[in-house]
């Protein structure tokens, strides 16, 4: 388990340097609401971006989009709530989703802009 979360850690490093690079503010890193938690949520321009981060380290499991069930994505869609009323902002929000695969020294991030929409 704790090799796991290390991978998961390392995989959430590179996400935030990743999208700082692309110009994104990382506003928070493991944002929680009651059981639930929120990666990482940034500002792209006037949007806000709930960031869902998917670290695998093979390629040979589910595509990243596809291991964010819609299950996760109610929770992510809950908790982001919560941080909007939280913070009261009136803003745009928009949920992506960043795959990053790590395997030995090498690594590739993927982006997944509009990865999902909430369901009303």
């Amino acid at each position: 388990m704790a090799e796991h979360n290390a991978l998961g850690i390392k995989g959430e490093k590179l996400a935030k340097e990743f999208l700082t690079n692309k110009g994104y503010d990382i506003i928070e890193s493991n944002y929680r609401f009651k059981h639930l938690e929120i990666d990482l949520i940034a500002y792209d321009k006037d949007e806000l971006v709930i960031i869902e981060v998917k670290t695998r380290a093979n390629d040979f499991m589910a595509d990243a989009h596809d291991t964010v069930s819609q299950q996760k994505q109610k929770h992510l869609v809950k908790a982001a709530n919560a941080y909007i009323e939280e913070k009261n902002l009136d803003v745009e929000t928009r949920f992506d989703i960043v795959s990053v695969l790590i395997q030995g020294h090498e690594c590739s991030v993927e982006h997944i802009e509009d990865a999902f929409y909430p369901v009303l």
